[in-house]
């Protein structure tokens, strides 16, 4: 073992996390090195009750489709729905199926119970509409977008009627053909209809925050900031569609680029809320380069944590997530060469580890990196362990239990 690595060590609570951090973050993001293990989504829920009962902290931000997101708040906030209906309505990739999401969702529906509006938590889905397979269709957002400023704002300022908007969305199936993530000629993201749907829908983003004033008085801050997020997602979710239709070579990393500056926008949306506690696989919130192969293909392209880390300085803080193993999956005992190797030899079950200061002591002595048999698991890169706050190590992650 490298010689005062345990100094390095501290206990996984919310306070040494954050003590950690060289200022008050106005997001604090825990990333996850593979998805759908309830041990590591029982450590979040863990964190989260301590930032809120300790730091004050108000909004937990996860990877989930950002409108389906509105479903969840909607319940923790005020009780709207059931709990098996938000679990199945609210969550996109299969999230609502883990038992450590449903967890979180009771726990946060009982902590907001007879609470003020101001001291209630709130829930959000920062990930765009977009599914490996394929993408949304705009409808949705883009209908709610114009029925809000239809409502509120005077009718010749619309850039289309309703009738025109409907005619050229067509059928949602055309949106979401999973034929077109593989081949671009089936997409419709670059026909004539989307063509000007990206026009209508610049046209009604530009009215909504000319109106501003008037609809934030009008209506609600609640009702705007929605208006505001179906506003990116009808855009971002067109221009994802347009460069489905892409055939050159670099038409897949536009895409992954996309979707995490969808992920972006919607990051810096919540930061405006207050401290917020956001949970992603940690590709999403590094702050370097993140890259994969896809099909044989390398791609490399700026996560949205780059991105808000970009913009928001030291109000942003990143935590990795690291394990040793995951045996359910094929993934064993960690080689001692490698990051995860080293933390493998610590007596702790679970720890946080200053990862500036551990990149201090390895030095020259850089690890290898990680190489997993599981394609669902990504091991941290040796080179970037001074790009976080910290680590979360975990030693063993146990399968989960059916609930």
């Amino acid at each position: 073992m490298v010689t005062g690595i345990k100094d390095t060590t501290h206990a996984v609570e919310a306070a040494a996390v954050m003590r950690l951090l060289p200022a008050r973050p106005r997001l604090l993001a825990l990333g996850e090195p593979t998805h759908g293990e309830d041990t590591l989504l029982d450590l979040r829920n863990q964190l989260f009750r301590q930032l809120v009962e300790q730091e004050g902290f108000r909004t937990i931000a996860i990877e989930s489709d950002c409108v389906r997101g509105l479903v969840v708040d909607d319940y923790v906030t005020s009780g709207r729905g059931t709990l098996d209906q938000v679990m199945a309505q609210g969550f996109s990739h299969g999230w609502g199926a883990y038992g450590a999401n449903r967890d979180l969702v009771r726990w946060m529906r009982a902590y907001n119970d007879g609470r003020p509006a101001s001291e209630r938590l709130r829930f959000a889905g920062f990930d765009g509409p977009v599914e490996i397979t394929a993408a949304a269709s705009p409808r949705q957002a883009l209908s709610a977008l114009y029925g809000y400023l239809s409502a509120w704002t005077d009718e010749a300022l619309l850039p289309c009627t309703a009738e025109t908007l409907g005619q050229l969305l067509g059928s949602d199936g055309r949106w979401t053909d999973p034929a077109a993530m593989l081949d671009p000629s089936r997409s419709v993201g670059q026909s004539a209809e989307a063509g000007r749907l990206r026009l209508l829908a610049d046209d009604l983003v530009a009215l909504l925050d000319a109106q501003t004033p008037h609809l934030v008085t009008a209506t609600s801050r609640e009702e705007w900031d929605r208006a505001r997020l179906y506003g990116r997602t009808a855009t971002g979710l067109l221009r994802y569609h347009h460069w489905m239709a892409d055939a050159s070579s670099a038409r897949m990393t536009r895409l992954v680029g996309l979707r995490d500056q969808m992920m972006a926008h919607n990051l810096l949306a919540v930061a405006d809320r207050g401290p917020a506690f956001i949970h992603a696989h940690n590709s999403h919130l590094q702050r370097a380069k993140s890259t994969m192969r896809m099909g044989g293909t390398p791609l490399e392209w700026w996560s949205a944590g780059a991105l808000v880390s970009a913009r928001l300085g030291e109000e942003y803080a990143f935590v990795a997530t690291a394990v040793g193993t995951i045996r359910h999956q094929g993934v064993d005992t960690p080689p001692p060469d490698t990051v995860e190797g080293l933390l493998y030899a610590l007596p702790e079950d679970r720890c946080v580890i200053d990862a500036p200061r551990l990149a201090a002591l390895l030095g020259e002595a850089r690890p290898a990196p990680r190489v997993s048999p599981w394609f669902g698991y990504s091991g941290l890169d040796p080179a970037h362990l001074a790009d976080s706050e910290g680590i979360v190590f975990v030693k063993d992650v146990r399968q989960s239990p059916v609930r």
